[in-house]
């Protein structure tokens, strides 16, 4: 849990939904008749499209299909998700809303003309879903002040950047636009220990239960953020967070069609779950504002689960490593209780090496009562077991709660 109790829903939610969506969408992935292999997001960068030449970009983000408010309502009433982070300026430098200190914004400087990030704000309010924002706090490829990867930053005046272009923006972001439920910050390159401390002071000045992502740099974030799509192995001592795609960017990119299928992304999700971990997963709707139709099926699919089986998802907690790799299933867990989600047919549900005592198992989506015992095997090992009916022996993608006599599930070591 977080040390400020106003920031325990972040323990809680489990589950996000991260939203790219800048310049970079209009040249989707190809600049000049060639294609990026690398993250839309950074076409600027490793294309090296000078930035009075990406400026113009602006002129042609339309966004006449976009709507956040369908955004936000398919994230709270079909997806399933808790929480929702949005790019309010990444490194590319163009700011998303009505930023006052700089014209290079979408309600300035593009035919959209609206601001935005106000849009997101009152959908999250109407649907009851918390907002996060991203802000790109070191890398500004538009401002001569602001890091860039790769490059000699040792000649650049990050300090003049700093003042007045990245706190004055922060300022805005923190007192325009409503509670902000996340300050979701990214790579802190160069930036000193006292730099991030100063950001994080800003954010607590105007927005004191704010959650500060790890990225704030210098291990100062109030969690800890993997890297993007990595998954620890083990659980974790403090809050983490993985950010994820559902094919291979996170900006818009045409040529991407490497989707994972919701199975795989439901599979991802049970695991960081189960791991103590919260799951932010991306869209990256194209310049026109449209979410791609593969994302929408995929957290359509993965949503059905999810809302189905809440009680196994949301408020869940770390627990200790199982000591056997079921590949047909995963665990989470509550206080005195064990979910299984079962993703494969099966017989019977087995857990050999689990110690505690049961009083009752029940299928979580309808309340269905199931058999249960716990018994040692005939070497001498302990087991818990859950008789399935026959129905649910074809069938797969289910949970089961079992409720457990002690706190938390005992796992032994394996023996022999």
């Amino acid at each position: 849990m977080m040390k400020d109790i106003n920031k325990n829903w972040f323990s809680e939610a489990r589950y996000g939904l991260f939203i790219h969506w800048g310049l970079y969408a209009v040249l989707a992935g190809e600049y000049q008749g060639k294609r990026t292999d690398h993250i839309a997001e950074w076409i600027m960068h490793y294309m090296d499209i000078p930035a009075e030449e990406y400026r113009h970009l602006a002129e042609s983000f339309g966004g006449e299909a976009f709507s956040a408010r369908e955004i936000v309502r398919k994230a709270k009433e079909d997806w399933g998700m808790k929480y929702l982070v949005f790019t309010t300026k990444h490194h590319e430098g163009f700011a998303m809303w009505n930023s006052q200190c700089s014209d290079y914004n979408v309600v300035k400087a593009s035919p959209y003309g609206k601001d935005i990030l106000k849009e997101f704000q009152e959908a999250c309010e109407e649907y009851g879903i918390r907002l996060g924002l991203y802000y790109s706090q070191a890398q500004d490829w538009d401002d001569p002040d602001g890091y860039r990867y790769g490059a000699d930053n040792s000649r650049k005046n990050f300090r003049r950047y700093l003042d007045e272009k990245c706190i004055p923006q922060l300022r805005e972001l923190l007192t325009g636009y409503g509670e902000i439920s996340l300050l979701w910050f990214d790579t802190p390159m160069e930036m000193t220990r006292e730099e991030s401390k100063e950001l994080i002071d800003l954010v607590n000045t105007y927005q004191p239960h704010c959650v500060i992502s790890g990225r704030i740099g210098n291990e100062l974030g109030d969690y800890l953020t993997t890297g993007d799509n990595f998954i620890p192995v083990m659980p974790l001592k403090r809050e983490w967070e993985v950010p994820a795609t559902l094919n291979d960017t996170w900006g818009y990119n045409r040529h991407d069609q490497n989707w994972k299928k919701p199975e795989e992304i439901l599979k991802l999700l049970l695991k960081i779950v189960g791991r103590g971990g919260n799951y932010l997963l991306n869209i990256g709707p194209d310049g026109r504002g449209r979410v791609p139709e593969e994302s929408i099926q995929i957290l359509d699919e993965v949503g059905r689960y999810v809302r189905e089986n809440a009680d196994g998802i949301y408020g869940t907690r770390k627990m200790d490593l199982y000591p056997y790799d079921l590949e047909w299933a995963q665990l989470t867990a509550k206080d005195y209780k064990l979910f299984v989600h079962v993703l494969k047919p099966r017989m019977r549900i087995e857990l050999l090496n689990m110690a505690n005592g049961v009083k009752r198992a029940y299928l979580v989506k309808n309340g269905q009562e199931l058999i249960c015992r716990s018994r040692n095997i005939c070497e001498g090992d302990p087991m818990v077991e859950v008789e399935l009916t026959e129905e649910l022996r074809q069938q797969a993608y289910y949970a089961v709660c079992i409720e457990l006599e002690e706190k938390e599930p005992i796992f032994e070591p394996i023996r022999g």
